[in-house]
């Protein structure tokens, strides 16, 4: 455990909504779900007490006060024991792994569209900026994990590796694209 590690503080949330409509419990959930929060039960959040979760943590408490009956409570804790931190950042990094996860499944599914598109020779400027628009949303789903990631889950570094070969392979067909429309001799290849 590093000197990080032993002396991070955490933010506890404790939320309270109305059952109905459910549309702001959904909100909250949403925007709790998006910066990182780990959900400890119903209605109990944590985050790690750390620069990078301060605005959703705000967004959420307003989301919550905003509503009739809405309330927020913001505790701030620690592991009361070593053993206690580290299963509390054991269970943060869990869920972080389980981000990466799901972003290099995306990873491979963007290699396998690329890689379709150049089966069937589809070289048209359409294509081209909607697989750069794809690789545009992984850059910035990269960008969102590593900035929660604070404990650096082990996925992390096959995730920037894989961010890295997907931008190739859509460099790579950008180049075929620009060799078909502007007829050059080079013949793209499958």
């Amino acid at each position: 455990m590093t000197d990080f590690d032993r002396r991070v503080r955490w933010l506890v949330l404790l939320i309270r909504l109305p059952a109905s409509p459910s549309r702001h419990r959904v909100a909250v959930w949403r925007e709790l779900r998006k910066v990182g929060a780990l959900s400890l039960g119903q209605g109990v959040w944590a985050v790690p007490d750390v620069p990078v979760f301060a605005d959703g943590v705000a967004r959420a408490v307003g989301l919550t006060g905003g509503v009739d009956g809405g309330e927020a409570i913001t505790l701030e804790a620690a592991g009361r024991s070593g053993a206690d931190a580290a299963r509390f950042q054991a269970m943060f990094t869990a869920a972080r792994s389980a981000d990466w996860a799901e972003f290099l499944a995306d990873c491979g599914k963007f290699d396998e569209e690329i890689a379709k598109e150049i089966r069937i020779a589809k070289f048209t400027l359409a294509e081209l900026e909607e697989e750069e628009q794809s690789l545009e949303r992984l850059r910035r789903w990269h960008r969102d994990l590593t900035a929660r990631d604070v404990f650096g889950a082990p996925e992390a570094t096959e995730a920037a590796a894989r961010l890295k070969h997907c931008t190739e392979v859509c460099e790579e067909y950008a180049e075929r694209v620009f060799t078909v429309l502007h007829g050059t001799d080079e013949e793209p290849t499958p």
